[in-house]
């Protein structure tokens, strides 16, 4: 103690000394506390959002984000053979922020859609659903048949647990209600169908389920459904609720999509959480129509090029792209549609990954050829790439650029898709505009000269391989106002430009 305060504390009075130690003993256990006391659990949290400042984006946990992933079939939950808790790390290892889970009103029977080891397609006895099994065998794939009036407990916990468990791991769940049959083998398997319940209920053609006067009695069944899961998903926030899956197939009625999103809010109007409701419209683009004022994410499938988002950029919404395939099983066409479609301006891209199987929950299952689309373990660390590039900017100042950008040279196969906060950053994908060229695009190197309208500043660019994420040329410009030009290095596939003010 030095002399100075020695002589300071011999001119305290005793009580002035004793608030001293108490007010320090406070300090010292309020500082435990804090340490001892655990992170906040995402049941305590506000529930992923649109971003109040660019509600073609999220808010998730307090940050601006994009939902970018590479995912599974559909079935993590309704399929019992399936780890779900190995997929969930697999998705946080590889970077990865978003899945989608149907709830098992909708079932597939093995080799549909001739996909391999289908985790919508559960094995004998291995299916689980909201509705409990009755006393009355019967069931085609294994069991008795459903009560559709009766809950199966053991479904929603595995449910909580999915969702929570997801949440640990930092991955937004869709939950996707319901799903059209598409043909008779799936409306076989359906809980739904009078054949599979003890209830007398749908007695009816696959293509009238959905409707709002064709239904059979199940639109009742529907709509305690929906009451039941938002009262058991009420307190999470890494959740969104997909009403229906490909609805412009099977019959599915917009009217009928409708009373569903009015179920979904009426039965959380009393929760003190709201969860975004997201909705299918169409494979490939569509203007949306009578948009519902509840709806909030505006999903599409196959949606290459993102003429989309342009089409629908004015509801100021998010533009999502779910569901990818039927390209191959090459990953360059679906990083092709994840850049383009985020880059022109879509805040969701979800693809369908068929690496990951009951028993390969770690995504290393080898499809065969003929699988209807991609994903593998080197594919998600692209998607991951993508993510981390679109992340690195404060991209809810940014929009679409629809001029001001000129290429100046480029490959004539190649177009370009750019986001800008103006006057401070690019962010521009170079890619085939066919991805289904682009595997024969890739042969040779080739560049591109890009000429860019600009306020005079310091800017520094990054020309990025969206295939491993390295940086391939960096540059540092002082620019007088006007056209600055960039010249990019030598690339084969395709390329990314990150350009910000210093």
């Amino acid at each position: 103690m030095s002399r100075h305060t020695q002589s300071h504390w011999a001119s305290e009075t005793p009580i002035i000394r004793r608030l001293r130690r108490v007010a320090g003993a406070f300090v010292i256990t309020l500082l435990f506390w804090q340490m001892a006391a655990p992170a906040q659990s995402a049941e305590s949290q506000q529930p992923i959002a649109l971003h109040p400042d660019n509600p073609h984006y999220f808010v998730f946990r307090g940050q601006p984000t994009v939902l970018i992933t590479s995912a599974e079939h559909y079935g993590a939950v309704l399929n019992l053979n399936f780890d779900y808790r190995k997929y969930l790390d697999t998705l946080a290892k590889d970077g990865l922020n978003n899945t989608r889970t149907f709830s098992g009103a909708y079932v597939e029977p093995l080799g549909a859609f001739k996909i391999a080891r289908n985790t919508l397609a559960p094995d004998k006895d291995r299916f689980t659903c909201p509705w409990a099994r009755s006393g009355t065998p019967g069931y085609p794939n294994g069991g008795n048949k459903f009560d559709l009036t009766k809950w199966d407990e053991s479904y929603f916990n595995r449910l909580k647990d999915f969702v929570a468990y997801a949440g640990q791991r930092g991955v937004v769940v869709e939950y996707t209600f319901f799903c059209p049959f598409y043909d008779e083998s799936q409306w076989k398997l359906s809980p739904q169908n009078a054949a599979n319940n003890v209830n007398g209920l749908g007695n009816v053609a696959r293509t009238n389920v959905y409707t709002l006067d064709r239904h059979g009695g199940l639109l009742a069944v529907h709509e305690a459904l929906v009451r039941k899961v938002v009262a058991e998903l009420k307190n999470f926030d890494n959740l969104l609720y997909e009403i229906c899956n490909e609805p412009y197939f099977g019959g599915v009625t917009l009217a009928w999509q409708h009373r569903i999103a009015d179920v979904i809010v009426d039965a959380e109007k009393g929760f003190p959480k709201k969860h975004l409701i997201t909705q299918n419209i169409a494979n490939d683009k569509a203007r949306v129509e009578r948009p519902h004022p509840a709806v909030s994410v505006f999903n599409f499938h196959y949606a290459q090029p993102p003429d989309t988002v342009v089409m629908n950029y004015h509801l100021n919404k998010v533009i999502g792209d779910n569901e990818t395939g039927f390209r191959g099983t090459n990953d360059l066409p679906y990083r092709v549609e994840a850049w383009q479609f985020i880059l022109a301006g879509g805040g969701l891209f979800n693809h369908l990954d068929y690496s990951f199987v009951a028993g390969h929950e770690d995504g290393t299952f080898v499809y065969p050829d003929s699988q209807p689309g991609g994903g593998n373990p080197a594919f998600r660390r692209q998607m991951k790439v993508l993510k981390d590039f679109i992340h690195g900017f404060d991209f809810v100042r940014m929009k679409p650029w629809n001029s001001g950008l000129e290429a100046v040279s480029l490959d004539p196969g190649f177009v370009i898709y750019a986001l800008t906060e103006p006057g401070r950053s690019v962010a521009a994908y170079l890619g085939p505009k066919n991805p289904r060229e682009a595997l024969k695009l890739r042969a040779q190197d080739r560049r591109a000269t890009l000429a860019l309208e600009l306020p005079a500043g310091v800017y520094h660019s990054e020309w990025v391989s969206p295939l491993t994420g390295s940086v391939e040329k960096r540059e540092t410009h002082q620019h007088s106002g006007g056209r600055l030009v960039l010249d990019s290095p030598p690339f084969r596939e395709d390329l990314a430009l990150k350009l910000m003010i210093r």
